[in-house]
């Protein structure tokens, strides 16, 4: 009954997981953000897989999802640092784009209560942006990266609550698998010990009636 709810749990909380990933990946995908796009890809792949396992009592599979979600919590702890600029961080570094393109989170542009406009730059002027009109935003009721760090919060609460799951998932499978072959569920030699006759009736010598 207990490994019954803890797998009903552990379903749901990865269920959960894909649903945060793949909100999380379209927001990434429209800020241009390649290293978190790739990081989700393999997040959902792995949260995939743990629920595979879980529903097929595969704990070989639960265990490698319990290895990533170890994981997953290291890289939002990284991505919190990195838009609260702690440990010599910048939010303002292209880091997150490979240094490809000067893109930055969409939420910065388009959070709660942002008014966008954009202003094309004095004819005449040359600047680092020429040819490209500038973009300011005001008004915005939260900043982007108390966004960003609020999601990555989500990832790492949802994917410790997963490993805690996870883990007793993997020990009520392995204890049941243990009671059965210790009551004989995979030895398959009761089955020939039943039908075996002594070897005196076999070896019985037969004499000529006189």
């Amino acid at each position: 009954m207990g490994c019954c709810s803890g797998r009903c749990t552990l379903i749901f909380i990865c269920t959960l997981q894909l649903v945060l990933a793949l909100e999380r990946q379209v927001f990434d995908f429209l800020g241009y953000q390649w290293a978190p796009i790739l990081a989700n890809f393999f997040h959902i792949i792995m949260v995939i897989l743990g629920l595979f396992g879980t529903i097929q009592y595969r704990p070989r599979y639960i265990v490698v999802y319990i290895v990533w979600a170890a994981l997953w919590v290291a890289w939002n702890v990284f991505i919190i640092c990195f838009y609260l600029d702690v440990g010599g961080l910048s939010k303002e570094s292209d880091l997150l784009t490979f240094n490809i393109s000067a893109h930055r989170s969409w939420w910065g542009e388009h959070g709660p209560g942002c008014v966008r406009s954009e202003t094309q730059h004095v004819a005449g002027v040359q600047t680092a942006a020429d040819g490209h009109s500038y973009v300011t935003v005001m008004g915005c009721l939260a900043e982007y990266q108390y966004i960003e760090v609020a999601h990555g919060g989500l990832q790492i609460l949802s994917a410790l609550l997963g490993f805690v799951y996870a883990c007793y998932v993997v020990s009520a499978i392995t204890e049941e698998e243990d009671s059965f072959d210790f009551i004989g569920g995979f030895d398959p030699f009761p089955l020939y010990h039943v039908n075996e006759k002594p070897s005196h009736l076999l070896l019985k010598p037969m004499y000529p009636s006189t």
